[in-house]
């Protein structure tokens, strides 16, 4: 089975890794050449823009299906793929409701899965009704490319609303590049999120329930399962389970959601591809999520994501300098026991960047979380 991967990143990049476990070849397309992905597939990288229809067209040859790195793909040339027999996970369909934010929480809010409050944002005046109804503060986010903290803002009463929409590229009219909406502010207490690995046949199965905390809005840590109560890691199945269904997504769907404090469970976000939270099911879980997806694209039903251990913990290595990328205390970490770090290959660091992850394994997730802090403080840039 041949997979083709747009993009090339670290996604990309750990996709490829584990495809020849599940007797995948692949193949990706990435405007520079030498991508995190490249390292991995050598004369297999396409270096090319994917919105030509020459490089689309070279991937195609060494592609019987195609798998996403991100949402930020013009669903036409997903289509394009389809018209030609090559299917395309997630579907064009299901991208061009996911990638519009807005158009994703209606689709949420239709199908009854529980959302925060939310609105469109065309002008500041409605970025003043939004607060008045809601109270301050409020989240404003860009519908289009958001990612990591970028195209969304937290807005208080007497901020400068119009530089607000400014910086997310709405404008005083909100008329930039797709459009903002807002959202109620959620006073949650733990952020969750798990993957659901969906195949062709309707097939469907969770992974574990996790706990993300973010820093500067970029996934810092992860831990599975998560710490909560029987009741709430239910509902958290139940909302997941029903964002995939009201979805149609076949493949991988990433759902993040809210913990309140009164036990309910929102859905926050989607996404129909490998994700950050899911990194640790790599050495935790009995078929990590990049061997899922490269089995649903070969049309197989996916394979089972129990634990392999009772708790695992996942930090993200990011950047805290720039320039050249040298990691250093790479052997230092090593001496931690059930540890595992995952560097991306990426050239050049800078400040926030994220530049590989440590996963630990323990009988606890409190346990392994410790042991991955410990061999994360090690590493530097």
């Amino acid at each position: 089975m041949r997979i083709g991967i747009i993009g090339g990143g670290q996604l990309a990049r750990m996709t490829a890794q584990a495809a020849p476990g599940e007797g995948c070849a692949v193949s990706v397309v990435e405007r520079a050449g030498g991508s995190p992905a490249g390292q991995i597939v050598g004369s297999a990288e396409i270096v090319g823009d994917w919105r030509q229809e020459a490089v689309r067209a070279r991937l195609l040859t060494t592609s019987d299906a195609i798998v996403l790195e991100n949402e930020f793909i013009d669903p036409a040339a997903l289509a394009w793929f389809e018209r030609r027999g090559c299917p395309v996970f997630p579907s064009a369909s299901v991208l061009a409701v996911i990638q519009d934010k807005l158009t994703q929480k209606q689709m949420l809010q239709a199908a009854g899965v529980p959302v925060a409050d939310f609105v469109p944002i065309a002008s500041v005046d409605d970025v003043r009704r939004a607060g008045e109804a809601w109270g301050f503060p409020i989240v404003v986010k860009a519908r289009r490319n958001g990612y990591d903290g970028y195209g969304n803002m937290t807005l208080r009463r007497g901020d400068d609303f119009d530089a607000a929409l400014d910086r997310l590229g709405g404008g005083t009219g909100a008329g930039g590049p797709g459009g903002l909406y807002a959202e109620r502010w959620v006073p949650f207490v733990s952020e969750l999120a798990t993957i659901v690995a969906i195949g062709t046949g309707g097939e469907t199965t969770l992974y574990p329930i996790a706990a993300t905390t973010q820093e500067d809005h970029i996934c810092h840590e992860v831990i599975a399962p998560a710490p909560i109560d029987a009741a709430s890691i239910d509902r958290a199945i139940a909302v997941a389970r029903g964002a995939a269904a009201a979805s149609g997504a076949v493949g991988l769907l990433a759902v993040e959601m809210f913990l309140l404090g009164d036990g309910q469970v929102l859905a926050n976000e989607l996404a129909p591809r490998p994700h950050n939270s899911g990194h640790y099911t790599i050495e935790a879980c009995a078929t990590s999520q990049f061997a899922n997806l490269c089995r649903i694209a070969s049309g197989r039903t996916p394979g089972p994501t129990t634990m392999v251990r009772g708790g695992a913990a996942m930090v993200n290595l990011l950047g805290t300098t720039s320039g050249a990328a040298k990691p250093t205390g790479l052997s230092a970490a090593g001496a931690v026991p059930d540890f595992f770090v995952h560097i991306y290959g990426k050239a050049e660091v800078r400040r926030g960047r994220k530049m590989g992850h440590v996963t630990a394994l323990a009988d606890s997730p409190v346990d392994a979380l410790e042991r991955a802090r410990a061999a994360a403080r090690m590493i530097g840039w």
